[in-house]
C-alpha cells in the first residue's frame, strides 16, 4: 500500500506481531533474514547486474492459487527489488 506522499513503508523484523501490525498499517514487513541475505548479495554482486535472480517467490507460500503469490508475498517481492 502507498501511502499518501507516493512511498511505500517498509519495515525489516523477524518480530510476528509487528509483522502483522505493520501489515495492519499499510506497511510491508521484510523478515531480518532476507533482508540481510539481500544486503549480502548486493555487497558481493558484480558490477552490472541486476540481482534480482533469487526474489523469494518460492520461500513463502499460502492459501489460494498455488502457482499465484498472494498479496502480502507480491510485496515483499516488489520491495525486496527496490532494495
Amino acid at each position: 500500500m502507498m501511502e499518501p506522499d507516493g512511498k511505500e513503508r517498509i519495515v525489516i523484523t523477524s518480530d510476528r506481531e509487528i509483522a502483522e501490525h505493520a501489515w495492519s498499517r499499510g506497511a510491508v514487513p521484510v523478515p531480518s533474514a532476507q533482508f540481510m541475505e539481500r544486503l549480502e548479495r548486493n555487497d558481493l554482486r558484480p558490477a552490472g547486474t541486476s540481482g534480482d535472480e533469487g526474489n523469494g517467490e518460492d520461500e513463502m507460500r499460502g492459501r489460494g492459487n498455488p502457482r499465484q503469490p498472494s498479496k502480502k508475498e507480491k510485496a515483499l517481492i516488489r520491495v525486496l527489488r527496490k532494495l
